[in-house]
């Protein structure tokens, strides 16, 4: 053996020590450093609902008049919107709660055809005037009965056609704030019961963030849920949820 060839066997074994412990520092320096940068949290999301009624119908009807001349049109949409105001007063509703639209115009054709069916043209046949008549009224039940009750008007001989009621609640930001209230408080017990049940201390929140804001029909359930949030108007009875989710440190 050569002089050369001994010295590579007295260094290999110092070498490969010094690689083993050199990993295992390295393996040790990594699992503290993994270790330190656990974060340890607790978190609960809470929720909070409530039934409500709503305080304002929004109701609208269209009605149409045809002629053949815009003048007579006019002058027939004019009786049949004095009818439809008439018709709402004397069933109790408010003026101060009826407003109509402006008036739509519409130039009406026909196709024109020869006795052997070829077509020939188009020529005026008249006009075709509609409005809409809304009402936004805090007195509901007075709504609903007009609403339901369109016969006198249809046997008039007004064409008049009526939409579903819609229906509102004007403190929203006030049920908002009560409901947010409620399931952050709802979220803070959650994490307490838990902390309490897994023998932790709660630290500082960090984090915490606010659900959309969901109103249902009443006893529609979260099936009628949706991502950006539900804001029913066909109920009058509605359902107003919310959720909060907290995020705390642990001591």
């Amino acid at each position: 053996m050569t002089e050369k060839n001994e010295k590579k066997n007295i260094f290999a074994p110092l070498i490969i020590g010094v690689c083993i412990v050199a990993a295992a520092l390295s393996l040790g320096w990594g699992l503290a450093h993994f270790r330190s940068g656990v974060e340890h949290t607790i978190g609960a999301t809470g929720s909070a609902s409530k039934d409500f009624e709503s305080d304002l119908i929004v109701w609208r009807g269209d009605f149409t008049a045809h002629a053949e001349t815009s003048q007579e049109a006019y002058r027939q949409l004019r009786q049949d919107s004095d009818a439809v105001k008439r018709y709402l007063s004397d069933n109790g509703i408010d003026e101060s709660d009826i407003s109509f639209s402006s008036v739509n115009i519409y130039h009406t054709t026909r196709d024109i055809y020869d006795e052997n069916g070829n077509y020939r043209g188009v020529e005026y046949e008249g006009y075709d005037l509609s409005q809409t008549v809304t009402v936004s009224s805090s007195n509901l039940d007075e709504v609903e009965t007009v609403a339901t009750n369109i016969s006198s008007l249809l046997a008039s001989g007004i064409q008049f056609t009526s939409s579903a009621p819609e229906y509102y609640y004007t403190k929203i930001d006030d049920l908002k704030l009560e409901l947010i209230e409620k399931a952050t408080e709802n979220a803070k017990q959650r994490v307490d019961i838990i902390a309490n049940k897994a023998d932790a201390k709660i630290g500082k929140l960090t984090n915490s963030s606010l659900g959309v804001f969901q109103i249902t029909a009443m006893n529609t359930g979260a099936s009628t849920y949706s991502y950006d949030g539900c804001l029913d108007t066909t109920s009058r009875m509605k359902t107003a949820t919310i959720t909060v989710k907290l995020l705390y440190d642990l001591k």
